[in-house]
């Protein structure tokens, strides 16, 4: 049985639940169950068959051990499904930190053991590491607000060869110019920012949906999101939340009738707060009107464990990414990107992505 081989940049709670995941799932018997799966099988994929060959991070605690260890050192925290995981042989490395650290942390950290270590690798052993580990896959788990990190991985996959799904909310599938690089190396890509299984941006844009089809005039909306993991202390900082408010926002936009003024739509992270940890909270408004000019509003709570519902995506995208692989496809994969991402270069209805990436796996569309 062919596996699939990817790197990880980015050994965070996201990567503990993937790889937690991949574990729980292997096994002709799915644990008996496929229970959160989406796809059982895509081609001839199944979950257990992603195997984790190489990992970047820039956490002392994480650094040198074996991947299946770093997913539970501190300061990962999301919830433990599965705690017997195979060793990968996959020594986690030093890798590049550039703006993935943002300088606020330190201030939640007395004992500064969030501190990166000193020496980073060099590009040369980046792109060393992903050729002798015969990687196939990078997936990007960076923390949001890495633009300079995010763009240097993916040169870094260009140059070893390798194909990139971008989980984290710098533009670089929708980017015109890095898609065209990827096209020009053959190479296929999945991204921007992935769309939870069940999170708030794809409740948000259902619901919204709904009320397109129903004749119901959207007047103004908003989502707050609050959280106790390191992605939401992290993003404290304002500064590094211009794209991940934009990728939020447009996703929910893509879908209403008429776009809002930016005065009558807020969305993004709203605040962090620790005994949370990895479950994210969501509060999302929508008032509208319907028939009569007669006033609507619907509020709702949403409560998730934050990185298992990401990474019950990521294991499709990263399956979707290798078929493009074994079928010779190059570039941007717009059915994948538009169902399991929320910046895709062409965003789509959740329904109308949902049946171009079924047709994408059977085969009856390329990208």
């Amino acid at each position: 049985m062919r596996k699939i081989r990817i790197a990880i940049v980015g050994v965070g709670n996201c990567a503990s639940s993937l790889i937690q995941g991949i574990n729980f799932y292997h096994g002709s018997s799915v644990n008996g169950t496929a229970v959160g799966l989406m796809h059982k099988q895509i081609g001839s994929y199944r979950p257990g068959d992603i195997e984790v060959v190489a990992a970047f991070d820039i956490d002392r605690r994480k650094v040198g051990l074996d991947v299946s260890k770093a997913i539970f050192s501190p300061p990962n925290c999301t919830k433990v499904f599965r705690d017997k995981v195979n060793l990968t042989g996959a020594i986690v490395k030093m890798g590049c930190v550039f703006d993935s650290f943002a300088p606020h942390m330190a201030e939640h950290d007395p004992l500064r053991t969030f501190l990166p270590l000193e020496k980073e690798s060099t590009r040369e052993q980046i792109i060393s590491e992903l050729k002798d580990s015969a990687t196939e896959i990078m997936v990007n788990y960076l923390p949001v607000g890495s633009d300079e990190a995010a763009r240097f991985y993916a040169s870094c996959a260009l140059e070893a060869g390798v194909a990139f799904v971008n989980n984290i909310p710098v533009f670089i599938a929708s980017d015109p110019v890095w898609a065209k690089r990827f096209a020009d190396k053959n190479l296929p890509i999945i991204g921007d920012d992935i769309k939870s299984q069940l999170g708030a941006t794809v409740l948000h844009r259902t619901i919204v949906d709904l009320f397109r089809k129903r004749g119901v005039k959207v007047e103004r909306t908003y989502q707050l999101n609050t959280g106790g993991n390191t992605d939401f202390l992290n993003m404290l900082s304002r500064t590094r939340l211009t794209s991940k408010k934009t990728s939020k926002t447009e996703a929910v936009q893509s879908v209403m009738n008429e776009r809002l003024a930016d005065e009558n739509i807020h969305i993004g992270p709203s605040d962090y707060v620790p005994w949370q940890l990895d479950n994210k909270i969501a509060f999302i408004r929508i008032e509208g009107r319907l028939f009569g000019d007669v006033p609507m509003e619907i509020d709702l709570k949403l409560s998730v464990e934050d990185s298992p519902n990401s990474a019950g995506i990521a294991i499709d995208a990263i399956r979707c990414c290798k078929l493009a692989l074994d079928r010779g496809i190059g570039g941007v994969l717009n059915s994948p990107s538009a169902y399991f991402s929320k910046h895709p270069p062409v965003q789509m209805t959740d329904d109308e992505a949902y049946r171009c990436v079924e047709q994408f796996i059977r085969g009856e569309r390329d990208r």
